[in-house]
């Protein structure tokens, strides 16, 4: 007997059905969808008493449309995950041909072609001997992952060293919003509601290349102050420290803050010298952003996990993996009465549309040589967003790759920043979305991070909007 709706409760004919029916062909007016906006969909990071319904319909390339019809250059690459730019045909054809055979089959017990051959080529592309790939579904998720495995290597390796029940983290790092990656990130704005929720760590201070320490002059001498002062954090915690939790080269939360040189070998060379492990959270600066395909290549660090996300499946579905080596994976190793299994997992990590996605993603880099191009792409953002120097409220530009941030200060020569609560950043980005160009601030710090296929042209497009939205914003 065949199945069909009427077989089920709620038939066609019913209210339930019909008002289903509605919604799934309902064209809303654009007043409407406003309503709705601002009365039940509950946006991340947002004071939902000032927002103002802005609503994309369709996007192309690096512009954004919408529902007014108006053009947004996507200056932040939504999060900082869509490297190839919007409706890129070959992602869009990847998760065509992978709807034709399923959307989703679970990862528990069981595979499927598109995750199996992602975590082949991960395995191929990760640094050193990372060969093992566990998925979840985004970022946070993947560094609460990385986390767990951490802690629990530890209880059943071959020397097992139960004792160390510690992470080490950076001042200002953010690594998520679980409850564990809260917990080893170090943004109070954000995270300080939940501190009675969340374990201790050891934390060190933010390797800043702009506020330097005072006993330093030059960005060489703060990195050896900073990694002066994680040694003493080692030397202390030692023995009870399960890992070490690093976002290589620039911690983006905390607003851009680009580490000195050496910084990231460093903490490898501690690492290893203490006997800790090392997780590289790449979610941000991962996949090209910097001008290598993961940060950890241009200090030629190996980690022992590296947790990628946003990026990897070209910023179209959440998608995010813990990538490890043999050493880790042994670990975990055993008879099922040995109940050494990870037992950790999400619905939809390894979803095969997010996969092919990710593979079509890593394919077009390799084709395209996007990433050799982010050194040149650099240079042009750089070039213009220095300019912005000649106004007065530029306290510091800094930019990695396709990774850059205009700092506002109150005061150049101290570095003193505006008030969180003047929200400078936020009136400069405003006034920006009226010239056309999207941005979200982080404070005071306005971050650029555009696709990687931004042209000349639009990266001067997006300096100029800064330009006039710091013209345009009152500082008194």
């Amino acid at each position: 007997m065949s199945v069909g709706r009427s077989s089920y409760p709620g038939d066609g004919s019913s209210t339930e059905q019909a008002r289903a029916d509605e919604f799934l062909a309902m064209e809303c007016s654009r007043d409407q969808l406003r309503e709705w906006d601002r009365r039940h969909y509950w946006h991340a990071f947002t004071q939902m008493a000032e927002y103002d319904p802005l609503i994309i319909e369709r996007a192309d390339g690096v512009w954004l449309t919408d529902i007014d019809g108006r053009r947004i250059l996507d200056g932040v690459s939504s999060m900082w995950c869509n490297v190839l730019g919007h409706r890129h045909p070959a992602i869009d054809d990847a998760i065509r041909r992978q709807l034709q055979q399923v959307a989703h089959v679970t990862s528990l017990g069981m595979g499927h072609p598109a995750p199996i051959r992602l975590a082949r080529r991960l395995a191929e592309l990760a640094p050193g001997d990372l060969e093992k790939v566990f998925y979840a579904s985004d970022g946070a998720c993947a560094m609460e992952a990385a986390l767990k495995m951490a802690f629990q290597y530890w209880r059943q390796c071959e020397v097992p060293e139960p004792g160390r029940d510690l992470f080490l983290a950076l001042g200002h790092a953010y690594h998520g919003d679980t409850l564990g990656s809260v917990s080893v990130g170090g943004v109070a704005r954000f995270h300080a509601m939940f501190d009675p929720l969340l374990f201790d760590v050891v934390r060190g201070p933010c390797p800043d290349s702009y506020r330097l320490p005072a006993a330093t002059a030059t960005v060489e001498e703060a990195g050896q102050y900073y990694l002066g002062r994680y040694e003493r954090l080692f030397e202390q915690y030692g023995d009870r420290l399960a890992a070490v939790v690093v976002e290589p080269l620039v911690q983006g939360a905390a607003g851009m803050v680009m580490h000195p040189p050496g910084f990231l070998a460093g903490m490898r060379e501690l690492a290893t010298r203490f006997g800790t492990l090392l997780i590289a959270d790449e979610i941000a600066v991962g996949m090209g952003r910097t001008g290598r395909l993961w940060a950890c290549q241009w200090e030629d660090v190996v980690p022992d996990f590296l947790v990628v996300g946003k990026g990897i499946s070209g910023g179209y579905l959440p998608l995010s993996a813990v990538v490890t080596s043999p050493r880790i994976w042994d670990a975990f190793l055993g008879d099922y009465a040995d109940s050494k299994s990870f037992f950790h997992g999400h619905t939809y990590g390894g979803n095969p549309l997010a996969c092919a996605a990710a593979l079509a993603t890593l394919a077009e880099l390799e084709r395209t040589r996007l990433v050799e191009h982010v050194a040149e792409a650099e240079r042009t953002l750089r070039q213009a967003l220095e300019s912005l120097y000649q106004l007065p409220q530029v306290g510091d530009v800094r930019c990695r790759g396709m990774i850059a941030a205009v700092e506002l200060v109150a005061d150049r020569a101290t570095r003193q920043p505006f008030p969180w609560e003047e929200a400078r950043g936020h009136q400069v980005c405003r006034a920006a979305l009226a010239q056309g160009v999207w941005l979200r601030p982080l404070g005071n710090v306005i971050v650029v991070v555009p696709p990687l296929v931004a042209t000349e042209e639009h990266l001067h497009r997006i300096a100029d909007a800064i330009r006039v939205g710091i013209l345009s914003t009152d500082w008194e």
